[in-house]
C-alpha cells in the first residue's frame, strides 16, 4: 500500500502477481470474452495505481478492487452495445448433442415460427433489462445473468445481501411487467399450437 501511495511503478507489477487473476476471472463472468476481459484487468490495474489516494480503507483493499473491476467492466459492455451481455448461443455443445434425445417428429418446439419467438424474447429481454433503472439492472444482470452468487454480487455493488435481494425482486417485478404483453402472446400462441 505505500509503495502504491507513493505511485512506485514496481508495486503495480505487485498488484497484478497477486490480483490479477481474480480480476481477470470476475471481469471474464462480465464480458464473456478473453479480450475483453483483458483489457478490464490493464484497466483495473491502472485505476488502482492512479487512484489510490481515494481509497479510505473503510473496507478490504480486494473489495474495493472488485469495486472497480464491477465498474469497468459493466462500462466496457456499454461501449461494446448493452445487448451484447444477454445474448444467449442456441448451437448446443457436443455433449449437449450426445445426450439430447431425437426430436419427435410432432414436437412443435423446435418449429422455424418458435425460434423466431425465441429470438424475439431474447432481444425484447436486452431492451427491458437496459430500460430498467440502474440501482435495478445492475443487480438483475449480476444474479440472473453473470450468476454470481447473493454474496458475490453484494461484494460487486458494495451493498448488504438483503439490499441486494430487495433490488433483485424489484428489478424481476419490473421486467416481469414489460415483458406481461409478449408472454402473454407466446402463451397464446402455443395453446393454439397443441390445439391444431
Amino acid at each position: 500500500m505505500e509503495r502504491l501511495r507513493r505511485h512506485d511503478e514496481t508495486a503495480v507489477a505487485e498488484l497484478a502477481d497477486v490480483y490479477g487473476a481474480r480480476i481477470y476471472q470476475l471481469a471474464f463472468r462480465y464480458v464473456k470474452n478473453r479480450e475483453d476481459a483483458e483489457e478490464v484487468v490493464q484497466d483495473v490495474l491502472m485505476k488502482v495505481f492512479r487512484k489510490i489516494e481515494h481509497f479510505r480503507g473503510d473496507s478490504a483493499l480486494s473489495s474495493w478492487i472488485y469495486r472497480i473491476t464491477f465498474n469497468t467492466a459493466m462500462s466496457r459492455l456499454r461501449t461494446n452495445k448493452a445487448t451484447r451481455a444477454f445474448e444467449i448461443d442456441d448451437a448446443p455443445s457436443a455433449a449437449d448433442a450426445a445426450s439430447t434425445p431425437r426430436i419427435d417428429p410432432a414436437d412443435w418446439s423446435n418449429m422455424a415460427d418458435e425460434q423466431i419467438l425465441r429470438s424475439e424474447m431474447r432481444s425484447r429481454l436486452a431492451q427491458a433489462v437496459v430500460k430498467l433503472p440502474a440501482i435495478y439492472r445492475a443487480p438483475v444482470i449480476l444474479r440472473d445473468f453473470q450468476g454470481l452468487s447473493t454474496e458475490e454480487a453484494s461484494v460487486a455493488l458494495q451493498v448488504k445481501d438483503q439490499t441486494l435481494k430487495s433490488r433483485l425482486h424489484r428489478g424481476r417485478s419490473l421486467l416481469r411487467r414489460q415483458l406481461e404483453d409478449f408472454a402473454t402472446g407466446l402463451t397464446m400462441h402455443r395453446a393454439a399450437l397443441q390445439n391444431s
